[in-house]
């Protein structure tokens, strides 16, 4: 007999799936994971997630694409060292579009980069603990406990008007 379980609330409505979410932080159940038919700032809020750090992944390849651009153009363009009408080899101008041409090129490597570092890939044992519901009117807040702690959460959960399903923990 496993002695954690796993327990979704499963809600209609999202402001009873707030509420359970903002008193599961004030228990000894430990949150798991909350799945949402559609994107919630109210769950979000709720949750209190931290702030992405995939844009400075986006800035440092966007200043590296910069830099790599003109520098490049440039190296260029003194290696050849083909001079036209008198102009010089190193024109700023021309040479700021190849920059910016490398910004965007650079930035999009970088947010890719920052997104794979950061993302940390779902564990597929994670998705066994799902209900199908969850992808269509339902909110799913899945909560871990120990097995003596089982009659309380689900308690907990049905007063908040949700409905239960449970999970063993492997």
């Amino acid at each position: 007999m496993p002695t954690e379980y796993s327990v979704m609330g499963l809600f209609t409505d999202e402001n009873r799936a707030v509420s359970a979410i903002e008193a599961i932080k004030d228990s000894p159940w430990q949150l798991r994971r909350v799945h949402s038919p559609i994107p919630s700032h109210k769950i979000s809020d709720a949750l209190e997630l931290k702030k992405s750090k995939v844009g400075y992944f986006t800035l440092a390849g966007g200043i590296t694409g910069f830099f790599s651009g003109f520098l490049l153009a440039a190296f260029t363009a003194a290696q050849w060292n083909l001079i036209v009408g008198g102009k010089p080899v190193i024109a700023l101008v021309p040479f700021f579009i190849v920059g910016f041409e490398f910004t965007i090129l650079f930035a999009i490597f970088g947010n890719v980069v920052g997104l794979i570092h950061q993302m940390q890939l779902p564990e597929f044992k994670e998705l066994e603990q799902y209900d199908p519901r969850c992808s269509g009117d339902h909110f799913g807040v899945t909560v871990s406990c120990q097995a003596d702690e089982l009659e309380g959460l689900k308690a907990f959960f049905q007063t908040r008007g949700g409905e239960i399903k449970i999970f063993p923990n492997q």
